[in-house]
């Protein structure tokens, strides 16, 4: 786990002009965004907050020859332009009017995921433009499940999704029967679970509570769900993430040992007794974890 970044990345930048560049570069972006870099610096992992406060991570990879050759592996429809005269920072900027564009997109996912039912729902990412929806079992006859996948249209999410209907016989016929004959229903004012359930003559499986409530995320800062199985770790071996940023729009999950590790790197944390003051790694709202909650 990285504990202290920043000093590390000090270290390197003594030791080539690579090194320099890169971490006068971070210090431009700023510290707070850097979730993640590196030992070698060849990749950097950037947090950035869209208009509606959504968090995204923007991973970039740097060839040994940067700024000569440009990062790699930036995000999907990112049209990036780059000079031998640009910098990180440009990238991020340029990161963050691309996201703009995709606010639409994006809130058509949010109303999607907040209400209906998704299969393998820790799998959908804000990456990818389709939702797999459970509609339950058939009103009919059948009595087995079935499936619709919705394409949402990433330039225009308010549009028709093309779908796709997943199940046996006689229960997808019909549903794909219905949809055809309503398809002429849909408008792109209404909402979309409005429309959804207009198209397929139905009311469609709401999102449980407790699943909204349980469901066990990866931790924000080293990205697994469950602590290693060590006797080092003490009480806290393999446990799941315990910590959950309070802010509605990020709600990011954390194990409280990472983020008492993450929190003593960053130079504006302060400590009052055993608790650690700071900020969120992904939001920057404020938080507060108890350090001997995370030892024997």
């Amino acid at each position: 786990m990285e504990v202290n970044q920043q000093a590390r990345c000090r270290e390197l930048a003594k030791s080539s002009s690579f090194y320099s560049t890169v971490y006068s570069e971070i210090e431009e972006v700023g510290w707070d965004h850097l979730v993640r870099a590196g030992g070698d610096l060849s990749f950097l992992i950037f947090r950035v907050l869209d208009m509606k406060g959504r968090v995204h991570v923007m991973e970039i990879q740097l060839d040994k020859a940067y700024p000569r050759v440009p990062p790699m592996d930036v995000p999907y429809i990112f049209n990036l332009k780059w000079s031998m005269n640009s910098r990180l920072k440009n990238l991020v900027q340029q990161f963050e009017k691309h996201l703009e564009k995709l606010q639409g997109f994006w809130s058509t996912l949010d109303e999607i995921d907040r209400s209906l039912q998704i299969v393998d729902s820790k799998q959908a990412s804000r990456a990818i433009p389709s939702r797999q929806i459970h509609v339950g079992l058939t009103i009919w006859y059948s009595g087995n499940d079935c499936f619709i996948i919705l394409f949402i249209d990433i330039n225009d999410p308010r549009s028709l999704p093309e779908c796709r209907f997943m199940g046996l016989g006689n229960t997808v016929n019909s549903l794909r029967k219905t949809w055809k004959r309503n398809v002429d229903k849909w408008e792109r004012d209404k909402a979309f679970l409005e429309n959804l359930e207009c198209l397929l003559n139905t009311q469609l499986p709401r999102l449980a509570d407790e699943e909204t409530n349980n469901h066990l995320d990866e931790c924000g800062i080293c990205y697994a769900q469950y602590l290693p199985i060590g006797d080092e770790l003490g009480p806290q071996t393999g446990s799941a993430t315990d910590y959950t940023c309070e802010n509605n729009s990020c709600s990011k999950a954390f194990h409280s040992m990472c983020l008492v590790d993450w929190l003593r790197s960053i130079t504006t944390t302060r400590q009052s007794f055993n608790v650690l003051f700071g900020n969120c790694p992904y939001c920057s709202e404020p938080i507060a974890v108890k350090i001997n909650a995370t030892k024997n």
